[in-house]
């Protein structure tokens, strides 16, 4: 379709006339993919259509065709120009000398500004990715053979508790609804790959692959080092000095853990393999006992610990005062 005749390339691309480069080139990946023929095979509309959104972007991406374009309209070609030209764009596409729409699409590109890029990333908690693409993608700059990099990848938010159970969440990929499934134990840094599911190639529908990179939300009581898990259980001051057996919560459920009689505060119980899922199996499950004092004594109490005072053996501080001295 170049050389019949004046098209309005920004109505041709659907922009506005102040639209900047990125936008130009949003719009050129959207359509090009739409109408390029090997979605719309033997559709000869199709491939005029695609001819057009390509010689407009081939124009508008190019700094200096677009000011003389917006300067001169239909004439832009011959306007400045020794000797004149042919056509409006002089973009008429012979398909013969491309192997096949991939080539073109990259040589256009390459030639005329295409970058990588052009894509949005995750849209929060949810895992929704909205856009054309993802980050890290797109097109080689200079040249149509460079090996392209379809892959990409974008961030997961997971809740601790189903990085710890594994799971399946539903995401939405390039308008595309996906299942994946979240192994037991991942943790953050993690990647998924979901296959197939990256970058799309104009010109040949190719895809690269989309990796998740998870990102493990905070748990208000436990924390992760390495494949042990670790929490403050609060004890009273007589559960320490009498010891016996305390009910607790663990990942699995109810369980029932004894300190022995006379254990200071800040020492941990180990309950051994009751920790984060790993390849080898469960790690341990470190409980750090954190003394918690009343607010307010009672006057029984009181009463009481006086009595604990009075009959103490022997002063605490003996021994220290003798090693401190110098």
């Amino acid at each position: 379709m170049a050389g019949s005749g004046y098209r309005d390339y920004f109505k041709v691309l659907g922009v506005e006339r102040s639209a900047d480069a990125d936008t130009v080139k949003r719009a050129f990946r959207k359509l090009a993919r739409q109408y390029h023929p090997d979605v719309n095979p033997d559709d000869q509309d199709a491939e005029a259509r695609f001819k057009e959104v390509s010689e407009a972007y081939e124009v508008l991406s190019d700094p200096e065709k677009r000011r003389r374009y917006e300067q001169f309209g239909q004439y832009w070609n011959q306007a400045g120009m020794p000797g004149g030209g042919s056509g409006p764009a002089g973009v008429d596409v012979d398909f013969g000398r491309y192997g096949n729409f991939d080539d073109f699409i990259n040589d256009l590109l390459g030639r005329f500004g295409g970058g990588a890029g052009g894509g949005s990333g995750p849209a929060g908690y949810g895992g929704g990715f909205a856009g054309g693409g993802f980050p890290g993608g797109g097109f080689p700059r200079g040249g149509s053979r460079a090996p392209i990099n379809l892959d990409a990848e974008a961030s997961v938010k997971v809740t601790f508790s189903e990085a710890f159970r594994g799971g399946e969440r539903t995401l939405s990929v390039n308008d595309e609804r996906v299942q994946v499934r979240i192994p037991p134990g991942v943790k953050s840094g993690s990647k998924l790959r979901l296959k197939g599911k990256g970058n799309v190639q104009p010109g040949t529908g190719r895809r690269g692959d989309l990796y998740l990179v998870i990102e493990v939300q905070p748990h208000p009581i436990w924390t992760l080092e390495g494949d042990q898990l670790r929490a403050e259980l609060p004890v009273a001051f007589d559960e320490l000095a009498l010891g016996g057996m305390v009910k607790v919560m663990t990942p699995d459920g109810e369980a029932d853990v004894n300190i022995p009689a006379g254990t200071a505060p800040g020492k941990s119980l180990r309950l051994r393999g009751k920790g984060w899922p790993g390849k080898s199996g469960r790690g341990d499950l470190l409980l750090t006992l954190d003394l918690q004092w009343p607010k307010q004594w009672s006057d029984e109490q009181r009463e009481l610990l006086e009595q604990l005072q009075t009959s103490r053996d022997g002063d605490p501080r003996q021994q220290w005062i003798q090693n401190a001295s110098l």
